[in-house]
């Protein structure tokens, strides 16, 4: 009996370990894919609370890359410009979906500080609760608003985005821009932050 005892005991330590293994495979990469503002924002907003606890954005602008195009208000990198009155200093965080020339790197990445002497100058930090109106949205606006300029023939330069507060306005407000800087822009639509309305064209 205890031989049959043991070959039953062996047949089904047999079977167990000839039983299949699950494997788990590994998902592919995702490949890079551009971010609106307000998601770029709130990746480096910890990063700039840790720097200092009562940072604020000051501005905010896009950075298109070739190797990930930018699409209906999202960019491939984004730039973000955080002050602090308590620390009188100044820091510059990026996002970026991918590893590029220059001081862009993957994900965020912080920048060294700054002297910052407070709002003597045009641009004012401004609360991260009234930047409520997104990228995508803020497009959809100007381009709305826009359709002469869209209309004339040729090629139009690349949208590029602004965030800044300045005495011109209320409330912040993108500089939605066809062109790469505010002084070399074909063509700029003003849409505040806040309330989504279009409030200037230039």
């Amino acid at each position: 009996m205890r031989v049959f005892a043991s070959l039953g005991l062996i047949l089904l330590l047999s079977s167990c370990s000839d039983a299949p293994t699950e494997t788990k495979v590994k998902e592919p990469e995702k490949p890079p894919a551009p971010v609106t503002a307000q998601q770029a924002f709130l990746s480096t907003y910890p990063a700039a609370r840790m720097w200092a606890g009562d940072s604020l954005p000051i501005h905010i602008r896009s950075i298109n890359l070739t190797d990930v195009p930018s699409e209906a208000g999202k960019a491939g990198a984004w730039e973000i410009t955080y002050v602090s009155p308590t620390q009188q200093g100044a820091r510059i965080y990026s996002w970026s979906a991918i590893e590029a020339p220059g001081p862009l790197h993957k994900g965020v990445f912080a920048g060294k500080s700054q002297s910052w002497s407070g709002s003597s100058g045009q641009e004012k930090p401004f609360a991260a609760s009234v930047f409520r109106i997104d990228t995508p949205a803020a497009l959809e606006s100007a381009m709305s608003s826009s359709k002469a300029y869209l209309d004339k023939p040729g090629t139009k330069p690349p949208v590029n985005f602004l965030l800044e507060f300045t005495p011109r306005f209320q409330d912040p407000v993108w500089r939605v821009m066809w062109g790469e800087t505010a002084g070399s822009a074909e063509y700029t639509v003003f849409v505040d932050a806040t309330t989504g309305q279009v409030v200037g064209k230039g």
